[in-house]
């Protein structure tokens, strides 16, 4: 069973890169936004499978979405990659490799207690709407969405990074909020479509590995 599920996933994994560069040719996508996409959905699935090299890659692709928020005039989201994911993301990589299983290169994963949970909401709920007031001051071209992408990243990261399962609850939020900002910014005429394939692919990849997570940390508990 376990090698059909791993069959299954290496096939879905290579039709996802397949469309990636096949719809940045026929598009002829912003190489910027290729790059980025690519290291984006490497990312989300090392992480989803819990390996700490995730983050070095995720840190290139960082770079290169950051320069796409900058031309797209996405304050928020620059602000975001450049000031606080990047480096995250090399913090993650030391915080994942002191929180290994014994028997392979996989982290063990966690979960918030119900007042963690309650207190991270709220504080994010109300940094999200000064967030939006203030990118709306600015001349934002999306504060809404860009806002609440910016502040849940945030916290999305934060709890990648201490191996949360709540994390993709999260960036579900964030990743298809995502889709469509950037959909809406690839229809006004930019080339960004690698981009708008790589938030959906995100959105659906946040799905699968919360359930997987949700499956590994029940049986774990459990035993």
């Amino acid at each position: 069973m376990k090698v059909q599920k791993k069959s299954i996933e290496l096939t879905v994994f290579i039709l996802i890169y397949v469309f990636l560069f096949g719809n940045a040719i026929i598009m002829h996508d912003s190489w910027i936004a290729i790059i980025s996409a690519f290291c984006g959905i490497t990312y989300t699935i090392l992480a989803g499978k819990g390996v700490p090299i995730c983050y070095p890659i995720g840190a290139t692709g960082s770079c290169f979405y950051a320069y796409l928020s900058f031309v797209s005039h996405l304050w928020g989201n620059l602000l975001l990659y450049i000031c606080y994911y990047i480096p995250m993301q090399i913090i993650g990589f030391f915080k994942w490799n002191k929180n290994l299983k014994s028997d392979k290169y996989e982290i063990i994963k966690t979960t918030l207690s119900k007042k963690e949970r309650i207190t991270l909401i709220a504080i994010s709920i109300s940094i999200t709407i000064l967030t939006i007031l203030i990118l709306a001051h600015f001349g934002d071209k999306n504060p809404v969405i860009d806002g609440i992408t910016t502040i849940f990243s945030i916290l999305g990261m934060y709890l990648t990074v201490k191996r949360c399962i709540e994390q993709w609850i999260v960036w579900i939020i964030v990743n298809g909020l995502s889709f469509v900002m950037w959909l809406d910014i690839a229809l006004k005429g930019a080339k960004v479509y690698s981009t708008v394939f790589m938030w959906s692919v995100y959105f659906i990849l946040a799905i699968y590995f919360f359930i997987i997570w949700k499956k590994e940390i029940y049986t774990y508990t459990k035993s």
